[in-house]
């Protein structure tokens, strides 16, 4: 059993490894033509731009709490939080690389058909995939494995918890940055370009396509990569804090008897996890038919074969790791509660499925509104996103019950091990069930965004209608699996930041005393604190929604005047092009500037609050917790439903392109947009990022603070 944290490791190895593989796969697929090289290069060259400036900026804030972390835990924390920081940034930056390079290869293959392009496409999502989840998953072994078993440091836990803190602030800041650039690109381009020029989405002559596009890779590729790192690392870390702080063993190793059997399941579900994903990324091939339905089968069969894998192998680590005299009861009762959380993630996916695919009722019915003009495109997609809110919260509820009774079930009559309930251990192991298969259900999400720039290069390259016609059906796909991924996503979110709440209120009854944090509602401080909370997540959502919108009335603005003052560019006249870079550079600028404020609010709002009152920092977190997760749910799933329901229009419902109704469609997806690519996104990093500030400085915050 103590050699699972080095078998992880190994494994997260092999995911390299075939990150590289395919890597190299996609690299020796035909780019295309002269024009689309050019094209291909040409958002290469923007995106990459992009995230050395973005990156340079964040540093700065690496930087600050790196220092902040020395002064009020210890130096390693800081060197723990810049190994997370760098390995989640460097995630990012490996998959936008590969995706800027299969987005020209996935339209040059569309021309054989899809049997082709979607190969091409996924396999391009997959080194994104097998980057997250292997860096995630080697870093935080080479934490663990250091600092608790080797050096067994003081404060070996808090030190092991800020890489999940170096995680969340670059996935933070990366989804806010990046989320504010392709929206404000993507909002200038359709409003301009679609509504008022009536000129067809990625046309050359918008001048806005070409910053739309690099957007895709910047926000939903790199920010997407950065967010489901954090996720990953910190679905493991979150059972691992757990038993450490409930049994106070902090500064102890753990290494022999149940405390044992507990730290290293999470990492043993990890590796079970990763192994499957490899088998299934295999397992993806396309087929001649460009029916959705086709190549939802196609493309999710890897997920599909992955999950079942990882079933059996879950409770095949039950049964070996809590058959011990330690265990009262039945050792499947955690395989239940890991398989519980897997299924509830899935089952939390093929929700956002429904309410957001053209082939169900919400997004045909948000389609025909949308005869009646934008007001009634916009009420439907409101309407959607909350219903939708009431089904994730029952599944939410039914994978906390199930977990809870099968952790209740392994501990047995006793009902806790170290201090430890079972239910809240079982708990914490379901969202790692919900991530076990990140490798593979990352890929399918990163395939998405290359599948919407195959479709802009095909636009801007002028090439066969029948070319489009393939990038279309991908690209359709390809929002139904973001919004899949995003529920996987927000679901672990939900039980990461619950087990952690948890170790938070460990943590600080251990540098206290027995009693020192009071959740009482009746607790004026506490009282306090979850109102705070509660409207944390709707200011950080005002927040991003704002920026989005200053930034997008900027681009508006360049895109109106390059139609006025550039003679031919509305009419197409042949040699006369658009001013791209100016968009491209609005963007970047626009997005550095406007992720400042939303990032800073998840890392000082519970250091001031947690200076002032412990008690009143334990609400705001259970506020906040409570709002953020149903706001990210309603605004993920209202924009991909507007977004859809445009779609369906353009394939020839209600008028089809350039009908009035296709106008209004248009409205609703803008509307949309920072909906579900910028706020509802950043919404679950919000959470934890809060949560793991909370529990890093959690000692820092019963020594000094104020009341």
């Amino acid at each position: 059993m103590e050699l699972i944290p080095y078998l992880a490791f190994l494994s997260a190895l092999a995911a390299l490894g075939v990150a590289v593989f395919f890597y190299n796969n996609v690299k020796a697929a035909s780019p295309g033509n002269e024009r689309m090289v050019f094209l291909m290069t040409e958002i290469q060259k923007g995106a990459r731009a992009f995230l050395k400036q973005e990156y340079t900026w964040v540093a700065g804030f690496v930087v600050v709490m790196a220092i902040l972390l020395t002064i009020a835990i210890a130096p390693l924390a800081a060197i723990s939080y810049i190994i997370g920081a760098i390995l989640s940034g460097g995630a990012g930056y490996a998959g936008m690389t590969v995706a800027t390079m299969a987005n020209a290869r996935t339209t040059e293959a569309a021309k054989e058909g899809p049997a082709k392009a979607l190969p091409i496409a996924f396999r391009g999502g997959a080194v994104m995939g097998f980057s997250v989840a292997g860096m995630a998953l080697a870093g935080l072994m080479i934490v663990y494995v250091v600092f608790v078993l080797w050096l067994d440091v003081d404060k070996a836990f808090e030190i092991v918890t800020a890489y999940g803190l170096g995680a969340s602030s670059i996935a933070l800041f990366s989804r806010v940055g990046g989320g504010i650039y392709t929206k404000a690109a993507d909002v200038g381009a359709d409003l301009v370009g679609k509504v008022e020029a009536g000129i067809p989405e990625d046309d050359p002559r918008n001048p806005a396509t070409i910053a739309d596009n690099v957007g895709d890779n910047v926000g939903d590729v790199a920010g997407m990569g950065a967010d489901l790192f954090e996720s990953y690392a910190g679905s493991i870390i979150a059972p691992i804090s757990l038993v450490a702080f409930a049994a106070a063993t902090a500064a102890e190793t753990p290494d022999s008897g149940a405390a044992l059997s507990l730290f290293m399941f999470p990492m043993a579900v990890a590796l079970v996890g990763m192994v499957s994903s490899i088998i299934g990324s295999f397992l993806v091939k396309g087929g001649s038919s460009t029916d959705s339905r086709a190549l939802s089968s196609a493309l999710h069969l890897g997920t599909n074969v992955a999950m079942g894998i990882t079933v059996v192998g879950t409770v095949a680590l039950a049964y070996w790791m809590f058959s011990g005299d330690e265990f009262g009861g039945n050792p499947i009762g955690l395989g239940i509660s890991v398989i519980g959380g897997l299924i509830v993630g899935w089952a939390l996916g093929k929700t956002a499925e429904y309410y957001t695919s053209d082939h169900f009722g919400p997004v045909k019915k948000i389609a025909q509104q949308s005869e009646t003009g934008p007001a009634t495109t916009i009420l439907g997609g409101i309407s959607a996103g909350m219903v939708s809110v009431a089904a994730s919260v029952v599944l939410i509820l039914v994978g906390v019950g199930v977990a809870y009774y099968g952790g209740e079930l392994t501990f047995g009559s006793d009902g806790d091990i170290e201090q430890l309930q079972g239910g809240i251990y079982g708990i914490a192991v379901a969202a790692i069930g919900m991530l076990a298969t990140t490798g593979v259900v990352v890929s399918v999400d990163a395939y998405g965004p290359i599948a919407d720039n195959a479709g802009g290069i095909a636009e801007m390259a002028e090439l066969d209608p029948s070319v489009r016609e393939v990038t279309d059906a991908l690209d359709s796909l390809g929002n139904t699996t973001a919004a899949v991924a995003k529920g996987f996503a927000v679901g672990s979110a939900a039980l990461t930041a619950l087990a952690l709440f948890k170790s938070f209120e460990f943590a600080v009854n251990k540098a206290g005393g027995a009693g020192t944090l009071d959740l009482n509602i009746g607790n004026v401080d506490v009282f306090v604190g979850l109102f705070i909370g509660a409207a944390l997540p709707f200011l950080f959502a005002a927040l991003t929604i704002d920026a989005v919108g200053r930034a997008a009335q900027e681009m508006i603005e360049e895109v109106r005047r390059q139609f006025r003052e550039i003679p031919g560019l509305r009419e197409g006249k042949p040699g006369v092009i658009p001013d791209s870079a100016r968009c491209v550079e609005i963007s970047t600028r626009a997005s550095l500037r406007e992720m400042i404020v939303p990032g800073a609010l998840a890392v000082v709002a519970p250091l001031v609050v947690g200076f002032l009152s412990v008690n009143a920092l334990g609400g705001l977190l259970a506020g906040a917790l409570v709002t953020g997760f149903a706001l990210a749910i309603f605004m993920a799933n209202a924009g991909g439903a507007w977004d859809n329901a445009k779609k369906y229009i353009e394939t020839g419902a209600h008028g089809g392109k350039g009908s009035d109704p296709l106008k209004a469609a248009v409205v609703g997806d803008t509307v949309g947009d920072p909906f579900k690519d910028t706020s509802g996104p950043a919404m679950n990093i919000l959470l934890k990022v809060m949560t793991i500030v909370s529990l890093v400085f959690a000692t820092a915050f019963v020594d000094n603070a104020i009341f």
